[in-house]
């Protein structure tokens, strides 16, 4: 915090009271073996946690969706940011969660969460998603190296899913799915052409935050 230098030359005045440092955010874990678990979350620009609400709708739906049946699912996030959703998924079970994040400070802290989780897990990679993404679709030569869930969270109006869904055909695994966070409904009388050969199989709103439940259209 900057302060404003005495000028010796004036009288002495009162400091002007200090803003209250703002308190750590966190994240808490919702469900699993690590249900409950608080996460710091970085105080960045740009990084904005899934809240819990949504979180806990979201996971019910990949629960339901799943059968349950965790622990041979692989998932990959591609916009990890605090790593909520990626946490998530291995406190339920997940046998492999990626996490891509390009922000080193955010990574240093994803990096400090899986230590204090000790989420053998989790691989966190450094790097921009849509660079991340082709180089691991590159790698998907079969089913079993690709992915059962993909987790886009990315910034707003800067056109990401446009760019990342056609690379997640290549990423999934025959009957994948993909959690999407936008800031417009995809579920709406006229979706955008972007999303053809997609069925949008679960949608809801919470405050600005639209999300939603993404399938191959394997009939398209």
């Amino acid at each position: 915090m900057r302060s404003n230098p005495m000028q010796n030359s004036r009288p002495k005045k009162t400091a002007s009271p200090q803003r209250a440092a703002r308190p750590a955010q966190q994240v808490r874990i919702i469900g699993g073996q690590w249900k409950r678990t608080p996460l710091p979350v970085l105080d960045a620009e740009g990084l904005r946690p899934t809240p819990d609400r949504v979180r806990e709708t979201a996971f019910n739906w990949l629960h339901h969706q799943l059968d349950g049946a965790w622990e041979n699912v692989h998932c990959l996030d591609l916009f990890a940011g605090t790593g909520a959703l990626g946490f998530e998924a291995a406190s339920r079970g997940a046998v492999k969660v990626i996490m891509v994040e390009d922000n080193s400070a955010a990574v240093r802290q994803l990096d400090a969460n899986k230590e204090k989780l000790k989420a053998e897990q989790v691989q966190i990679l450094r790097g921009d998603a849509l660079t991340t993404a082709s180089r691991l679709a590159d790698r998907a030569a079969d089913d079993a190296s690709r992915f059962q869930i993909i987790f886009l969270d990315p910034p707003y109006h800067h056109d990401w899913l446009v760019k990342i869904l056609p690379l997640c055909q290549r990423l999934l695994a025959n009957g994948g799915l993909v959690y999407a966070e936008a800031e417009m409904p995809l579920d709406g009388e006229a979706p955008p052409d972007w999303l053809e050969g997609w069925n949008v199989i679960r949608a809801d709103k919470a405050g600005m935050v639209f999300y939603h439940l993404l399938q191959r259209n394997t009939t398209a």
